[in-house]
């Protein structure tokens, strides 16, 4: 079994999305068995947040960022998304994308927005970029099973980076991938609670799906895609100088996150 996990930035746009699904068809040539976690587009977990914030505060204006939330989901799926089964996925995402619309609209009404609301609101980026890339790869003859990741990870209640509870989320991990497809499709970020409510794991909490996954499932690896090569001695859009680190331990690995380098999400 090998994980794989590609971040809002591989995804922020069709081509770039067309890339990756590429890079998933040679690797799932080579690897019996693929996972891979993916994210919100790049850009859009942050404009959910603040829609829902404009909603909150009773501005309207929350409806034009709605609109350009919408109106790209849309816009990509239809580049992606061929052939026969173009219709039924377009009309799964329109139904999500109506839902949330119905979402922001309450929560315009009663101007408040809990931890516990913003934790669902959240939630529709990594469900509906993780759809549209399955449904494109299984358009393209790349057969794949849909993963939303709230039906196997179980967290306490802290929304907004809730604790997951690996003694119940090992099993149902292991034994939805044991009776599904080689190459499954999962969402990043996103759990739910012993009833079934929606939680987050925390901001860059898609790299801690993919450990959750690897850990579980006993992984040969998990690789992390991003826009950097690999793990470098400094941010390299602040040190054009930057090389990458060829090696390092674990322990080194674990310093590094909580000192706050980004490219390492800390609980992973």
């Amino acid at each position: 079994m090998k994980v794989l996990k590609f971040g809002g930035s591989s995804v922020g746009n069709s081509e770039r999305i067309e890339r990756v699904i590429d890079i998933i068809r040679i690797g799932s040539k080579d690897e019996q068995n693929v996972l891979v976690v993916f994210s919100a587009y790049q850009g859009i977990t942050n404009q959910l947040i603040e829609t829902g914030n404009l909603a909150a505060g009773g501005n309207p204006e929350y409806k034009r960022l709605f609109e350009e939330i919408s109106k790209r989901h849309l816009q990509t799926a239809k580049h992606l998304i061929k052939g026969e089964s173009r219709k039924a996925s377009l009309a799964q995402i329109k139904q999500w994308l109506n839902n949330l619309e119905e979402i922001l609209y309450g929560v315009f009404l009663v101007k408040e927005l809990t931890l516990k609301t913003l934790d669902y609101i959240m939630s529709f980026g990594e469900r509906l970029s993780a759809y549209t890339i399955s449904q494109s790869m299984n358009a393209s003859g790349l057969k794949n099973m849909f993963l939303d990741t709230r039906e196997v990870i179980v967290t306490d209640n802290s929304f907004g980076n809730a604790r997951v509870d690996i003694e119940k989320t090992n099993p149902r991990i292991q034994d939805f991938c044991k009776s599904n497809q080689t190459l499954i499709i999962a969402t990043g970020f996103i759990a739910s609670t012993v009833k079934g409510e929606t939680t987050t794991l925390g901001r860059g909490g898609s790299d801690y799906t993919a450990s959750l996954f690897g850990a579980a499932l006993e992984a040969s690896e998990i690789e992390i895609w991003t826009d950097v090569d690999g793990v470098l001695t400094a941010d390299p859009r602040k040190v054009p100088q930057a090389f990458p680190v060829k090696q390092m331990t674990y322990l080194e690995a674990m310093e590094l996150s909580h000192f706050g380098a980004k490219v390492i999400h800390p609980p992973t």
